[in-house]
């Protein structure tokens, strides 16, 4: 599966609005930093590596209306737009590192003028999206090796082409697993509320002609219990020092399961989505999303207008429960905080 999700076309952002999909593809052109905020808080551009691109052209975008050789007011004004990015969500890592990558590029380069910096920021932008094209396939080549012929899988959201640049991080092992000539099975979680593994993923293997079978996010312990999965891949859109992964919520609970039924639990992510700066998943941020993501789908009510409503949008599964996190740098194991540290070359101290 290969499918452009987001791109920088003459000077505006272009990406698929994943709302309208299954049943469009249509496409979002973002001219003005408020557009694409705008497509990041409803979900338009969605999945932790995406939404790191997605920042980066932001910053694009935020600067194209500056004016003048003030190289001050130049930082101060890339700080305000940076700022604004970060406040269209909070959980997803790889938006906050895309955007401190953005700034630090400038600090690399301090005695260049302004159409300068703008150029440098420019190519740094599309660094960070080619990068994550690069890294996608070497993840795939890393995690098809967990993948066995005959296998069934498992997944949950949306890790696919839709939640990068073209490929994925969980769906993207399966894609280069398929290219290899194995033959397996995937079950895809609905993913309640938004439903991105019935709308996104199913759409996304379906086109790739891998056998999907959809179920109900409640169906997935009998499954376990009739013996009918062998792996569960999921992506992640944060992972804390010691290896604890925040993913979209439901996660958790797999894991659960998979732990009681002796099933191998994979977590297939960039090293931008590690957040070292955290020592474990007590201090990963969870967005809360609108009660009316719960009421209703669609535009159809499905429960009472009066009802309370808890709507958190990911939860943090606990590194004990996760078998191995698959990297473009190589597969994880236990234990976590040391092989973390081990894989990304990072002293103690960082």
């Amino acid at each position: 599966m290969s499918i452009q999700t987001i791109s920088w076309v003459n000077g505006h952002v272009k990406l698929i609005d994943q709302t309208k999909l299954p049943h469009k593809l249509e496409y979002i052109h973002c001219r003005d930093v408020k557009r694409l905020w705008q497509a990041i808080r409803r979900l338009s551009v969605r999945g932790a590596p995406a939404l790191g691109v997605a920042a980066a052209f932001g910053v694009l975008l935020g600067i194209k209306s500056f004016s003048g050789n003030d190289r001050k007011r130049f930082l101060k004004h890339v700080e305000r737009v940076s700022g604004y990015i970060a406040t269209s969500r909070p959980t997803a890592v790889n938006l906050f590192n895309a955007l401190a990558r953005m700034k630090q590029v400038i600090q690399r380069h301090p005695g260049v003028s302004v159409a300068q910096l703008k150029n440098i920021l420019k190519k740094e932008a599309l660094a960070i999206y080619e990068e994550d094209r690069k890294l996608c396939r070497k993840m795939g080549d890393f995690g098809a090796a967990l993948i066995k012929n005959g296998a069934s899988i498992l997944t949950v959201c949306n890790a696919g082409a839709l939640a990068t640049v073209d490929y994925g991080t969980a769906l993207g092992v399966m894609y280069t697993a398929r290219k290899q000539g194995k033959k397996f099975q995937v079950y895809a979680c609905e993913t309640r509320p938004l439903l991105q593994g019935a709308r996104l993923t199913v759409w996304e293997l379906l086109r790739s002609g891998i056998d999907t079978t959809l179920i109900c996010d409640n169906m997935a312990a009998t499954l376990m219990k009739q013996g009918k999965i062998d792996a569960v891949f999921t992506g992640a859109d944060r992972i804390a020092a010691n290896g604890d992964t925040a993913n979209k919520i439901g996660t958790y609970m797999l894991a659960v399961l998979a732990k009681h039924h002796g099933v191998p639990f994979y977590v297939v992510a960039p090293q931008s989505t590690f957040d070292l700066a955290i020592a474990d998943g007590k201090q990963i941020p969870i967005e809360e999303r609108s009660r009316e993501e719960v009421l209703g789908f669609g535009g159809c009510p499905t429960a009472p207008r009066g009802v309370n409503v808890y709507n958190p949008a990911f939860d943090v599964t606990d590194h004990k429960l996760i078998t191995a996190i698959v990297t473009e740098k190589g597969i994880i194991r236990r234990p976590f905080y040391t092989n973390i540290k081990k894989i990304f070359k990072v002293s103690r101290k960082g």
